[in-house]
């Protein structure tokens, strides 16, 4: 079996994120110990194509949608999320403190993504 890439290892990393909670870009790039969070962003910016992977639980480290406008509408990031009962406010998640999903706490140290 082929080493996974990086965009696999951050989609096995996004898709273990729980329903109505985030991670940030830079979260999974410090738990990965690979790239940066931009590189999560580019990452997650080409998974449209990859059912499965929810990226819209995803922000950057203060809370704000700033993936936004690489959906489908500029909307769709914060409907997706607020269906998810996540209360958004001037493109910001509004509890982000209490609805963070950090990858080390969800996984652990030993994460087989595969």
């Amino acid at each position: 079996m082929p080493e996974p890439t990086y965009y696999d290892l951050v989609y096995a990393v996004v898709r273990h994120i729980p329903r109505g909670r985030i991670s940030t870009y830079g979260a999974i790039a410090d738990y990965l110990a690979l790239g940066s969070a931009r590189m999560v962003g580019w990452a997650l910016n080409k998974s449209f194509s990859n059912d499965g992977v929810p990226a819209h639980r995803v922000v950057n480290r203060k809370g704000e949608l700033s993936g936004r406008n690489h959906w489908p509408t500029p909307t769709m990031m914060q409907e997706m999320l607020e269906q998810e009962g996540v209360e958004i406010e001037d493109n910001r998640v509004k509890a982000f403190d209490k609805l963070f999903w950090h990858p080390a706490e969800g996984l652990g140290d030993g994460f087989e993504p595969f």
